[in-house]
């Protein structure tokens, strides 16, 4: 598989609305609802020999020294750059992630993963999460980095496929009407000593 990286969404928005099978992109990665600056977040897409798409995956850097993460959730803020204008009548997001309350800093949010059924089960999504890790790592090195999943990712173990060593339940209980959202999602995460230690065991075992 082949990849690339970019930071123009519009571009990524385009490429993830013509994969069969996927779920649309949340607005946490449209720039018609988020402020997907350059240098603050940045999308990968694997491809095929055929040139095909395999692979998505996009992450962002949020600055939530003043804040935390169940309050970033809460407020929408965290898929809206202003709720108030973007997100459609009876929006509404609850956090009962107890650790979510101390996630705060600079924290990056790993999001957007998809993954083609044929590449499934190959024990390929921790070659993804590294690569993942090791950009946000040069780019960013972040207090923490999290993902927000499914309960069957947690169940069927791909979500600890991908290296996050800390999982709660709820941590987003999603309603955004107006996209079709429905979600009681899992908050899965790691601290910067957890990120900068996979890396560093990631590189040794390359070396």
């Amino acid at each position: 598989m082949q990849f690339r990286m970019g930071e123009n969404f519009e571009e990524y928005v385009n490429i993830t609305e013509n994969i069969v099978g996927k779920l649309p992109t949340d607005p946490s990665f449209r720039p018609d609802c988020s402020r997907l600056e350059a240098g603050r977040a940045f999308w990968i897409v694997g491809e095929d020999q055929s040139g095909e798409v395999a692979h998505v995956q996009a992450l962002r850097v949020d600055d939530l020294t003043t804040t935390n993460l169940a309050r970033h959730l809460e407020s929408l803020k965290a898929f809206y750059a202003n709720p108030r204008s973007h997100a459609g009548s009876g929006s509404l997001c609850i956090c009962r992630a107890p650790t979510a309350q101390n996630i705060t800093g600079s924290v990056v949010y790993h999001g957007d993963i998809w993954l083609r059924e044929d590449f499934r089960r190959q024990g390929l999504p921790r070659i993804f999460a590294g690569i993942a890790f090791g950009l946000a790592w040069v780019k960013w090195s972040p207090d923490f980095i999290y993902a927000l999943v499914h309960t069957w990712s947690i169940q069927k173990g791909v979500a600890g496929q991908y290296g996050y060593l800390h999982r709660e339940a709820h941590a987003a209980i999603l309603s955004l009407p107006d996209r079709g959202i429905e979600e009681d999602d899992w908050l899965i995460w790691l601290t910067r000593r957890e990120l900068s230690r996979i890396i560093k065991r990631g590189n040794q075992g390359h070396s």
